[in-house]
């Protein structure tokens, strides 16, 4: 047996409605997991919990997740030390004197979140530190911040040839059968694809759309509206904030002692990409010492064979060794100071964490094969595609659908790559040759049908409200998780629906310029109807009050 069917399709479903009823993700996220645990082990409620034990632990046994797990807990630790020594405040004064308006807060929130394209979960958690107090000074919601975040992270990860995402997916596609038939490197197939990618490049061109017209519609409308006030999230409609640490305010900070470790952190991570993978290369037998390896693999083959975990790992902490260090000197900290900050920013990540680790495991139960203790739900929906021989035109809009699909049930792209590309490369190349295409037309086939797969992928771990990215983007902006989750829905589904119908376009014609027109005219006729005909009459129940301080009303919201 290679998967339980469309009894795959529970812990997900149940995990998202659970959500939304309790306004409490951890809750959702346990009853998901023993669902889908009480499925594999019969129905046997004992046998259940044991299973559901295990994958607690084994989540945290993964080298890659614990990894993550630790950089996540440390980055909270440096933005604790960022905060006690007044970093923060001085670069958000400093940032204030610049930024006077919320539109100028989210394109540089914007900006920051294309810089930083290395790895989505340093995107988020780096930019919403960096931007926050800005946002919160020019009164933007804090939902438009996490949606922001959210949707330059992995949009941006996934087209920047040098971040942890792209190294993956030419990993897989190297390995995928059909794709030597191309003649070309992955490196080549992926820069040759990027145009094709609808998705990922349609996000990053709505928010900027979104944010210079503020043709707001649905849910986040009615947050910008209660942000025009000074409250920035709404604790009693979606529950409480992840964690967040107070600033502290402190005369001598400088705006350079909040941009000195984002830079360290930023150029050490580059730098920890090629160097992790020669050091790992060294193996005493066919190469020697580090220096051997360096000549042995090329820059480029490094950067792209690099274990992302490890390089982010050893990049945080050299950057809060060497950050405090700095803050010591500076004297913005004492010894018992630093300690003491990093503890409390540490302890503001651990729901975030507990929530992590859980989107983990139900993600892992939900894509495992039934002999490794999951539900196989991934294998299942693909298959319905395989065996069905969708003709090639159909091939891309198909694969963007049920890619989309499987991200959004297990919160995971990289998962939903893995499964996908292997099977679609071979379908997208043999059904291209079978039509008697040539080599330009076979490759322009794999381009598409992998772009649709990966742009999937992406869109359902954007909406997905138990992605780790989801999750780091609240927490990042400092937003309730359901809110966050409910104000980018509309947005997300709305991105997704054109580039549907671009790759539909493209698919039929195999013409890029096509599936562009398609999804670019679908994109302007949705931004002049959707915000006149989904407007929730915000401003109507919460009209502007100009002299509300955003402290003040920061307070009162809890209590409303």
């Amino acid at each position: 047996m290679t998967s339980f069917g469309m009894w795959g399709i529970i812990p997900p479903l149940l995990t998202i409605v659970l959500a939304f009823v309790t306004k409490d993700v951890i809750v959702s996220l346990f009853f998901g997991i023993l669902s889908g645990t009480l499925i594999v082990a019969g129905g046997n409620p004992a046998l259940a919990l044991m299973h559901l034990t295990d994958a607690l632990a084994s989540s945290l046994a993964d080298g890659w997740n614990i990894r993550i797990f630790l950089f996540c807990a440390l980055l909270g630790g440096l933005v604790g030390m960022l905060s006690k020594t007044g970093a923060a405040g001085a670069f958000g004064r400093w940032a204030s004197l610049k930024l006077k308006t919320s539109k100028g807060s989210l394109v540089m929130s914007f900006i920051f979140g294309l810089i930083i394209f290395i790895d989505d979960y340093f995107n988020s958690l780096t930019v919403g530190t960096i931007m926050r107090p800005i946002c919160d000074k020019t009164k933007v919601a804090r939902a438009k911040l996490a949606y922001v975040l959210d949707s330059t992270a992995a949009p941006v990860c996934i087209i920047a040839p040098i971040s942890s995402w792209v190294v993956t997916v030419m990993s897989i596609v190297k390995g995928a059968e059909g794709f030597d038939a191309m003649q070309m490197t992955p490196f080549e197939f992926f820069i040759r694809s990027i145009p094709y990618n609808l998705y990922a490049l349609g996000t990053l061109v709505f928010v900027l759309v979104i944010i210079l017209t503020k043709r707001d519609f649905g849910p986040m409308k009615s947050s910008e509206a209660r942000a025009a006030q000074g409250k920035l999230f709404y604790e009693r409609k979606y529950g409480a904030v992840a964690g967040e640490v107070e600033n502290t305010v402190n005369d001598s900070a400088k705006p350079a002692d909040m941009l000195f470790p984002i830079i360290v952190l930023i150029v050490t991570a580059l730098i920890f990409f090629p160097v992790t993978t020669w050091m790992s290369a060294v193996d005493g037998k066919s190469i020697m010492s580090f220096a051997d390896a360096a000549k042995t693999i090329p820059l480029g083959d490094a950067f792209k064979d690099t274990d992302a975990s490890v390089a982010l790992f050893y990049a945080i902490i050299f950057t809060i060794f060497a950050t405090y260090i700095y803050y010591i000197a500076r004297k913005l900290l004492n010894l018992s100071g630093a300690g003491e900050a990093l503890r409390d920013g540490i302890k503001s990540m651990i729901p975030a964490l507990i929530i992590l680790s859980m989107a983990w495991t139900i993600g892992t139960i939900i894509k495992s094969s039934p002999s490794d203790g999951g539900l196989g739900l991934g294998v299942y929906l693909s298959e319905i595609v395989v065996k069905r021989h969708f003709p090639l035109e159909l091939i891309p809009v198909i694969v963007f659908a049920l890619s989309a699909l499987i991200s959004f049930a297990t919160g995971t792209s990289w998962g939903t790559f893995g499964i996908m590309i292997p099977l679609v490369m071979p379908i997208a190349v043999e059904l291209a040759e079978t039509h008697g295409l040539d080599l330009t037309h076979i490759s322009n086939a794999a381009y598409i049908s992998i772009a649709a797969v990966i742009g999937g992928a992406v869109f359902g771990d954007h909406a997905s409200p138990i992605s780790d990215t989801t999750i780091l983007s609240s927490t990042g902006a400092g937003c309730p998780h359901l809110e966050h989750v409910a104000t980018q829905m509309p947005y997300a589904v709305f991105t997704a629906i054109c580039a549907a119908f671009g790759f539909l376009a493209g698919g039929l014609t195999m013409n890029i310029t096509a599936a562009w027109l398609t999804n670019l005219v679908l994109f302007a006729l949705g931004l002049i109807f959707l915000p006149k005909y989904l407007s929730t009459q915000a401003h109507k129940y919460y009209p502007p009050e100009a002299h509300q301080s955003a402290a003040s009303s920061f307070v009162k919201d809890r209590n409303i």
